[in-house]
């Protein structure tokens, strides 16, 4: 049995017919472990403590994992009242499982030296992203780049060199059947000052946002042609930036996976996604909890085939495409998905400077609760946490075209705004059966060059006020409010 079998050999418990992911997608196992790792620092208030800041276990962890027999796995466990581990950049070893056990936390370094890029034609791919190459310049991770900002919307391009950056905390490039897994925590701090620096990587971010600076900080797991990657059980906590990045991968898959940031309520995390695949096809994000500073899922451009299976969202922007759609995404299950607190629940996003075709795409048996905007699916895209209700005019030929989008047995059960707009030329197709948002009245309905079809549940939105043609080719039967009782249940 090949490895990538013996990790999927438990029963799916929630029926997936009909999932876009055509791999038969099971419930990951761990697997032996090649070696265990033992503690050797404290956990202090849900931290290092200061004088434990240069005792770095990078170097030990790392050389497990060079040596772990693919199929296996390099476990950090606890010992004698210790349960810390603190680390810099890991990199991920073909068929090697990175195993956190339980109580145990593997902390990120908060000196940004030990992340720099060092090699020669390093690029950024985007705001946070890695860079790679060599003869890097010293220095920029941690810092704001200097010089002119780029455009807010810039035409997707091969990015211009840069000489720095910051590499991720944990990467798998150019490996199959890599796990991490366990029911321990990787906490990346990114509340924690920069050592030598004032600020956090947090303070940071958000410092950088209002003239659009580039900065540079360490994503938590950047992947890229890692098929077979599994996320399993694990919890993360309090990223410097995206937390889980795929890329160019077949086979991806995020089970039961608890995903908190920040884990101190009310402190500001900016530009921490959940999980966000791009470039990549057959993925499964299933059984998961997620609740963070920005997007919960982020499907970036190139995705195609990708299940999305009994999960619950709390803060955060919600469930979410784009806003790169230049190379498309289609195919696409959303079944079983609970929204608490988002700023959206079905979200769309794109513009015409990074637009292309969506389509295929199927939302169903979904609740939300206090969800400023249940439905947005927008061409309008302006950087901004939610979409205006009118088109900003930027200039473009990247136009978002969104096609084949049904959703169905959907219940917002407070009020919300819906927008479901296209541009002139590139009408958006939705289908609407049995969705209802609680007390929504016209005023709350915006959108423009659309054409909405009623399956035989209808809707309760009222397009009246707007231009949205609206077909119904049967008619509908009394509204029954797909039911939510007991679905809002305390983030696990």
């Amino acid at each position: 049995m090949s490895f990538r079998l013996g990790l999927m050999i438990a029963v799916f418990c929630m029926g997936v017919a009909g999932a876009q992911d055509t791999r038969k997608v099971m419930e990951p196992k761990i697997p032996r472990s090649c070696t265990k790792l033992k503690a050797e620092l404290r956990e202090v208030n849900n931290d290092i403590a200061e004088g434990d800041e240069t005792k770095l276990d990078t170097e030990r962890i790392q050389k497990a994992l060079d040596h772990c027999k693919a199929g296996m796995a390099v476990e950090l466990s606890a010992s004698r009242g210790r349960e810390a581990f603190l680390t810099g950049p890991l990199e991920m070893r073909e068929g090697v499982t990175l195993l956190v056990d339980k109580g145990v936390t593997l902390f990120g370094s908060r000196d940004a030296r030990v992340y720099e890029v060092k090699g020669e034609g390093a690029e950024v791919k985007e705001e946070g992203a890695e860079v790679k190459g060599e003869g890097a310049t010293p220095g920029l991770c941690g810092t704001i780049a200097t010089g002119t900002p780029p455009a807010v919307f810039p035409a997707p391009q091969h990015p211009a060199p840069v000489h720095g950056g910051c590499r991720p905390l944990i990467s798998v490039n150019n490996a199959k059947d890599v796990g991490i897994m366990g029911e321990g925590v990787i906490d990346g701090r990114g509340y924690a000052k920069i050592l030598n620096k004032d600020y956090s990587w947090w303070q940071m971010s958000r410092k950088a946002e209002p003239k659009n600076e580039r900065y540079f900080t360490p994503r938590m797991i950047v992947a890229s042609h890692a098929d077979g990657l599994v996320l399993y059980r694990i919890t993360l906590h309090n990223s410097t930036n995206f937390h889980v990045s795929v890329n160019q991968t077949n086979g991806f898959t995020a089970w039961g996976v608890h995903l908190l940031t920040p884990t101190v309520r009310g402190t500001d995390a900016r530009n921490t996604d959940g999980i966000d695949p791009g470039s990549s096809t057959n993925v499964t994000i299933a059984h998961s909890w997620i609740d963070n500073g920005d997007d919960n899922i982020a499907i970036k451009t190139g995705v195609s085939h990708m299940s999305v299976i009994d999960n619950h969202f709390y803060s955060g922007h919600g469930m979410s495409i784009g806003s790169e759609t230049y190379t498309g995404q289609s195919f696409l299950l959303v079944d079983g998905l609970t929204e608490d607190h988002t700023t959206s629940g079905i979200r769309i996003k794109s513009n015409v400077t990074r637009g292309g075709a969506v389509h295929d795409l199927t939302y169903r048996n979904i609740c939300m609760r206090d969800v400023k905007n249940p439905i947005a699916i927008s061409p309008y895209y302006t950087n901004q946490t939610t979409e205006p209700f009118e088109d900003p005019k930027y200039k473009g030929d990247r136009i978002p075209d969104y096609k084949a989008i049904k959703i169905q047995n959907v219940t917002s059960t407070t009020e919300g705004d819906v927008l479901i707009a296209g541009l002139q030329g590139h009408t958006t197709q939705v289908t609407l059966d049995n969705v209802h948002v609680e007390d929504i009245s016209p005023s709350d309905v915006h959108g423009h060059f659309a054409t909405v079809t009623l399956g035989p549940g209808g809707t309760n939105i009222d397009f009246s006020g707007t231009d949205i043609k609206v077909v119904s080719p049967t008619a509908p039967k009394q509204i029954q409010p797909y039911g939510c009782e007991g679905k809002f249940v305390p983030m696990q």
